[in-house]
């Protein structure tokens, strides 16, 4: 079978730091590949559900890990001065050894921004922010030793970053606009995250992504294709289908549909078929994220059953 990435996300929301150490650290020992925190402020269900700040986590996650690549699903380009994130993001992968991904959006939460005094600017000027943002952060993550930008919404002035992080920093974008969004990624990303509630659509949106790179003329097989998505596991089907009936009860389509047509659901038997599917669409990453009480169970189970079936990716594009 083909080569496939699997990572996995950690607890993050109600949860304490102890919850998402213990994680971490589980998660590595069972063989994943990386794991995965989202980049919120504030609790998407509302601001008063506590949530850890994703790249003080991530800092964290990286001092307590040896071997997984860390990255964010995914960082609002405009949230945040971008020369400064620039700056965090390098020393973070200082601190990690070269094994961070960074992941970037647009962003849609508006409080997370206008609470914090921050621009929440139209869906049109947040991708060309995010565009400029990623620019920025290429050259200052180069060998340039200044850097200067002026850009519509981002700007910097001879900005110093060092030291520079050990690797090339992997660019994941995440994100299903087909117009500016794919267009984008063909341009500059490593990675291009498919959202869980775009799952079924996927063949659809990898066509669209490859006829950006035709434009643009890039080869799509440098871009690695990732798919953010819910498992539900368990080694009996009499088990499994109710659990993905509660899932979809609880999630109401937010991580896509448990029991749709590409859905990573079922007995460790199905769940390999699911996988599969992605892989002859061309899809080889997965940012999983486990369905249970205790999330170290069902991690377990697809430990052991489903990623043998899949050798490891050996590297990512920009590693």
């Amino acid at each position: 079978m083909t080569q496939a990435h699997f990572g996995v996300t950690l607890p993050q929301i109600k949860r304490p730091w102890v919850a998402a150490a213990d994680a971490a650290r589980g998660f590595e020992s069972l063989g994943f590949d990386s794991l995965w925190v989202c980049d919120h402020l504030y609790g998407p269900q509302s601001p008063q559900l506590p949530i850890l700040e994703a790249w003080s986590m991530v800092s964290a996650v990286a001092a307590i890990t040896e071997r997984v690549e860390i990255g964010t699903l995914v960082t609002p380009a405009g949230m945040r001065n971008a020369a400064q994130l620039g700056k965090i993001i390098a020393t973070v992968d200082n601190i990690a050894g070269g094994r961070i991904i960074a992941g970037f959006g647009a962003g849609w939460m508006s409080r997370e921004f206008t609470d914090f005094d921050v621009p929440f600017l139209s869906i049109g000027e947040r991708l060309t922010q995010l565009a400029e943002t990623v620019a920025l952060l290429k050259r200052m993550w180069s060998d340039e030793e200044e850097v200067s930008f002026n850009g519509k919404f981002v700007t910097a002035n001879n900005v110093v970053c060092q030291p520079k992080p050990p690797r090339q920093v992997p660019i994941l974008i995440g994100g299903g606009g087909e117009r500016v969004t794919l267009k984008l990624v063909a341009r500059e990303a490593n990675i291009w995250n498919n959202l869980a509630g775009q799952q079924a659509d996927l063949a659809h949106k990898v066509d669209v992504l490859k006829r950006h790179c035709d434009d643009v003329g890039r080869d799509f097989g440098e871009i690695t294709v990732s798919q953010q998505c819910l498992v539900t596991i368990a080694r009996d089907a009499a088990v499994a289908g109710p659990m993905a009936d509660q899932a979809q009860r609880i999630f109401a389509g937010h991580m896509g549909n448990p029991k749709g047509p590409m859905a990573i659901t079922g007995t460790p038997d199905q769940c390999c078929e699911a996988v599969q599917k992605h892989i002859d669409l061309g899809c080889t990453m997965f940012v999983m994220e486990f369905f249970g009480k205790d999330t170290q169970e069902p991690a377990q189970l697809f430990a052991e059953e489903v990623v043998p079936q899949f050798s490891a990716a050996s590297s990512l594009p920009g590693s």
